[in-house]
């Protein structure tokens, strides 16, 4: 769905449905050497390859060998199943623990979460990441900042956090601001999904492939080489763009307005003169968490200035604010659990969000605090039941 039409159905499909849970005979992610590559496989396929505390550690720690491995040259991940390559992390286990007040559990996900996503930023050896299907949540985050994206022709991005009292996150901060014009902050507002054609003009996926293709891709690329030359003689169809091409103008001359309350005055405005694009944004924006959004418009509004590590920190600090208070586990209610999609957010407008609780996200860091420049991540321990390495 695009042009912020569908948007929760997009959520309770995508980075959010944690309503299966994976049958632990199966392990959750498996790790191969193949050649010069080493191979990741999320294989979750039921809860759409949805990440759990185990599987971040794992994959952490595999990475952390592969990195000091002479013998591999580059590090390939995948999802399982078709449908997606990784829909996010397991919010129904967040929602149950934060619900049981086992907040250290809850911050634990999130810490360890992020430090993998700062290991796949810092990686010293390419890494790739060959995406069919959803893409969303902590499946943006162990992909998005690695060297290569190929995009399949089913690719379907999004960040729909604010939908469920959260915000977009997994280093989100550091690169949407970082997008062409304002289509970052049109991303992290509305929620909408793009399909490859956008993904790639505008730098979230940076190669197109068939599906069927991948295996062949791996094959290329554990025979070591260059990374280019893998896709030679693979061409795909070049995908078909869609809203953040077609209405880029409107997006940045919207998007780019301070507040949340500006941006959808400029949205009303361009409805009035007939864009159906924006009476959709504006609709669907007004469906979400004002502290959600507020949070999102701000990490926005300040992530092009921030590094990487910076920007995980601040949202580390708002993941803690917002694991302490309503929304979220009222969007998750209303979303995941009785999906009756009426959530009543408090505050309920953004009016009454305190903005400047928010700012102290961005204060300097207290040496205290986790970092999320690579050096650190979860202690070394045996692998979790359901993992394979």
């Amino acid at each position: 769905m695009l042009g912020g039409q569908g948007s929760g159905q997009g959520i309770g499909q995508g980075i959010l449905r944690e309503d299966v849970r994976a049958d632990l005979a199966e392990p959750e992610i498996a790790f191969e050497t193949r050649g010069e590559a080493g191979l990741i496989t999320l294989k979750r396929p039921k809860a759409l390859n949805a990440l759990t505390l185990p599987m971040v550690e794992a994959m952490h720690r595999q990475l952390r060998a592969w990195a000091a491995d002479a013998r591999v040259s580059r590090v390939v991940v995948r999802g399982s199943g078709g449908r997606a390559f990784c829909a996010g992390g397991d919010i129904r286990q967040i929602h149950a623990l934060g619900r049981a007040g086992r907040h250290a559990d809850v911050m634990a996900f999130w810490r360890g979460e992020y430090w993998l996503d700062a290991t796949v930023k810092t990686f010293p050896k390419p890494y790739i990441a060959l995406i069919e299907g959803i893409v969303m949540g902590g499946g943006v985050g162990i992909s998005l900042h690695g060297d290569v994206r190929v995009a399949a022709e089913s690719y379907s991005f999004a960040m729909p956090e604010t939908g469920i009292g959260f915000f977009p996150d997994v280093g989100a901060t550091y690169a949407l601001p970082r997008l062409p014009g304002c289509t970052g902050r049109y991303l992290a507002l509305t929620g909408s999904r793009i399909g490859a054609g956008d993904a790639l003009a505008v730098g979230l996926a940076t190669h197109a492939a068939r599906a069927a293709d991948f295996e062949t891709l791996i094959d290329r690329l554990a025979g070591g080489g260059a990374i280019a030359g893998a896709f030679e003689g693979l061409d795909a169809p070049a995908p078909k763009t869609g809203p953040l091409v077609a209405e880029r103008a409107l997006i940045d001359a919207c998007f780019s307005a301070d507040t949340v309350a500006e941006v959808l005055a400029r949205l009303d405005a361009a409805a009035g003169e007939g864009s159906a694009f924006a009476a959709a944004s504006a609709k669907t924006i007004r469906t979400r968490s004002p502290t959600s959004l507020t949070i999102a418009q701000a990490l926005m509004r300040r992530g092009g200035e921030l590094g990487f590590a910076e920007a995980m920190l601040a949202e580390y600090r708002l993941a803690e604010r917002v694991m302490r208070g309503h929304d979220f586990y009222e969007g998750v209610r209303a979303v995941i659990i009785d999906k009756d999609n009426r959530p009543a957010w408090q505050p309920a407008t953004l009016d009454d969000v305190d903005g400047a609780a928010i700012e102290t996200a961005f204060a300097p860091p207290d040496p205290a605090e986790p970092r999320f420049d690579g050096s650190q991540g979860p202690r070394d321990a045996a692998p979790a039941a359901g993992i394979r390495s």
